[in-house]
């Protein structure tokens, strides 16, 4: 075996092939955006007007998602849907890592709560396209969890019952599949119990 004249670290891996398409999967996930309108849905509720990197919003959330879909954890990872020619199997504009952290940035505790609104809209058009329980029975299981976060500038996180600096979003899942019904932002020192009783009050 020959050895190898320059370190591991220096070696780089990269997609360059314009006709190849990596993770072709993403071809039914955004099939089913476009059933849904989730690009136009997003433009029409999330409103960043004004703030820097707030404009078209649809197409970046759905960036995200899809490098989620895609095994992505964080921003740079969206670079993936860029590699090749992987932007033309989904039904929007591809937006860049640096363009995405722009738009979090412009994020504040209210605008979640209207990505909050796109989720719930979501999912009854999707149950109306057949995807929910149909006429079985439905049984919600409504718990909360701590998401630790750094940095003391972060709207809405504070310390609760674990003694860490967090949001404590309330979750509303299907119990039979685990499938993410809706879910609420709120502070780090929230009350859970109070907190499921208004959630189901609110709810239609």
């Amino acid at each position: 075996m020959s050895r190898v004249l320059h370190p591991v670290d220096r070696v780089r891996v990269s997609f360059d092939d314009p006709n190849l398409v990596g993770n072709a999967g993403l071809l039914l996930v955004g099939t089913l955006v476009v059933r849904l309108e989730l690009e136009r849905l997003v433009n029409s509720l999330v409103r960043l007007g004004g703030r820097v990197g707030g404009a078209q919003p649809g197409r970046k959330v759905l960036t995200l998602v899809h490098a989620m879909v895609a095994g992505g954890s964080h921003i740079d990872h969206a670079g993936v849907l860029r590699a090749g020619n992987s932007g033309s199997v989904l039904p929007h504009r591809v937006m860049a890592p640096s363009t995405l952290g722009t738009f979090l940035r412009a994020f504040t505790f209210g605008h979640v709560r209207q990505l909050e609104a796109v989720v719930g809209t979501v999912i009854r058009r999707a149950w109306a396209l057949g995807a929910g329980p149909g006429v079985s029975q439905l049984v919600i299981d409504i718990d909360s969890t701590v998401c630790e976060v750094t940095g003391k500038l972060k709207q809405g996180a504070a310390y609760g019952y674990t003694k860490v600096l967090g949001y404590h979003p309330i979750l509303a899942s299907r119990a039979d599949t685990g499938e993410l019904l809706a879910a609420r932002l709120r502070r780090g020192s929230a009350n859970t119990a109070r907190g499921a009783r208004r959630f189901v009050e609110e709810r239609p």
